[in-house]
């Protein structure tokens, strides 16, 4: 192939307006005011300690700094770009990936996949997290005065029909159990044994009988076999069910501990859980595995994260509210949050942590209707007694303390629950409208909770309250909002 005038050309040259010599400046390139420069800024003045302790002394230098690394996968997110190879290709060709780079050679997508799985943490990124919230707070651009806390459901990156159930693995479980006391009763039978099995040692005991079976098998000299044609002895039937039982329950044992506290997990992601979702691909309410992702805003500024798999709000707010402080150092003053977070515990939490509930009651919304008001069974419509502590109902009858229950919620807090039951009911014309028990109307109710429930509504019809309630649409919602739009959730 002969060598053209064109493929001669030197293209370095200042004339002819053709490309300039690289590289560039790119100081002058990006405008003051960019986004990636307030970025820059804010991550440079972090600690990043534990991130760099993430990284073994040992070894080849990374390529890239893992602090400009962190500032590369920010920025990326930040416009909305999240594929490691994407953002490979940005570090190419984008000025404002190259201005972080600060002269590196732009990583390739394996080097930011590893980063982020292996050295981006949750300990270390909620570490950065709450360096920023502290920062924020130093240029007085937070006061810790009002939180507002909300939460979604977003859906889990797992499969969708791989759910398991604790109510069918204890069914499963219990079922296995009796098959395997019948299996261990032939045993016994036939070879004048007294094997027990419990609940409590299954494994051990199976090892046991597996053990002297074994035992046996050598002694008598026998050679298992398999196929289709060929009979099996006693001896490798029961070392066969009795090995499958013993797998079968070793599962049953996993499973339980991952359960804890909920219902349900997905076998492709454990820490999902089974939940109802707003909208459903299949739009006939199907469960889907998902998580319970709570956050906090203040000033418009998210503060608070929290993760959880429990199926309802009720249980996130402690440990939400618990986390920050422990974090930021800095204690709310009022809490502002809907009504799936109302709770006696959670009221009594606020109270003895000296903070002001703005949590809207569950029955908020019924109390405004004329229904609610003409229900003669609600106990809201009914007159209270403090002294003789005695509820007296729409045919002058009285319901007079009977008993006290006491209930543990699935945190383990435990409440007090009193127990009221009508003088009589008979011949009372109004009790088809109060109550559908055949004998007389109880009623229970949690003094505490009545309380606590009181003034959280009193704080909320207040001119401040008002204006909380609907900051809190505004502030928490609106933050769920562009992270879904951002993540097209």
């Amino acid at each position: 192939m002969s060598i053209t005038k064109l493929h001669k050309k030197n293209y370095n040259q200042f004339n002819d307006n053709l490309q300039l010599i690289l590289p560039l400046n790119l100081e002058n390139l990006i405008p003051e005011d960019d986004s990636v420069r307030l970025l820059s800024h804010l991550l440079e003045a972090l600690n990043y300690k534990k991130l760099y302790k993430a990284y073994s002394s040992v070894g080849r230098k990374s390529a890239v700094e893992p602090k400009i690394m962190f500032k590369i996968i920010s920025y990326a997110y930040s416009q909305n770009i999240y594929s490691s190879r994407k953002i490979e290709k940005a570090c190419k060709r984008d000025i404002n990936f190259k201005w972080l780079l600060q002269g590196f050679k732009a990583p390739d997508h394996a080097t930011i996949s590893r980063f982020r799985k292996k050295y981006l943490s949750n300990e270390v990124i909620e570490d950065l997290f709450y360096q920023q919230v502290n920062y924020l707070a130093n240029e007085k651009e937070l006061l810790f005065e009002n939180v507002f806390i909300d939460g979604t459901k977003i859906e889990a990156n797992a499969n969708r029909y791989t759910f398991v159930w604790k109510k069918v693995i204890y069914k499963n479980e219990g079922k296995m159990f009796d098959k395997i006391i019948e299996l261990v009763e032939n045993i016994n039978l036939e070879n004048l044994k007294d094997f027990n099995i419990k609940k409590e040692t299954l494994v051990d005991d199976i090892n046991k009988i597996l053990e002297w079976l074994l035992s046996e098998k050598e002694k008598r000299n026998i050679e298992f076999v398999h196929g289709i044609g060929k009979r099996k002895t006693k001896i490798q039937k029961w070392i066969e069910q009795l090995s499958q039982y013993k797998e079968r329950q070793e599962k049953y044992i996993s499973s339980k501990k991952i359960f804890l506290k909920r219902n349900s997990y997905s076998k492709t992601d454990t820490d999902a859980t089974f939940m109802h979702m707003k909208d459903d691909h299949m739009l006939n309410g199907q469960l889907k595995p998902a998580y319970n992702v709570q956050i906090a805003v203040d000033s418009e500024y998210v503060t608070g994260v929290g993760v959880f798999d429990d199926r309802n709000d009720i249980a996130t707010l402690i440990p939400m509210l618990n986390n920050m402080q422990k974090k930021i150092g800095h204690k709310y003053v009022n809490v502002v949050a809907d009504s799936g977070y109302e709770s006696e515990e959670n009221y009594l939490f606020l109270e003895s942590n000296n903070q002001i509930s703005y949590i809207k009651p569950q029955t908020y919304e019924k109390w405004k209707k004329r229904s609610f008001k003409n229900d003669i069974s609600k106990r809201e419509n009914m007159e209270y007694d403090a002294k003789t502590d005695t509820y007296t109902c729409h045919n002058n009858r009285k319901l007079i303390k009977s008993s006290i229950l006491h209930r543990k919620s699935a945190s383990g807090y435990e409440s007090e629950v009193t127990v009221y039951e009508c003088e009589n009911c008979d011949n009372c014309t109004l009790k088809s409208k109060c109550t559908k028990a055949k004998k007389n109307r109880k009623m229970q109710v949690s003094k505490t909770f009545v309380k606590k429930r009181e003034i959280s509504y009193n704080n909320i019809k207040t001119e401040l309250g008002t204006k909380l309630r609907m900051n809190r649409s505004i502030q928490v919602e609106g933050a769920f909002g562009v992270l879904k739009n951002d993540y097209q959730l």
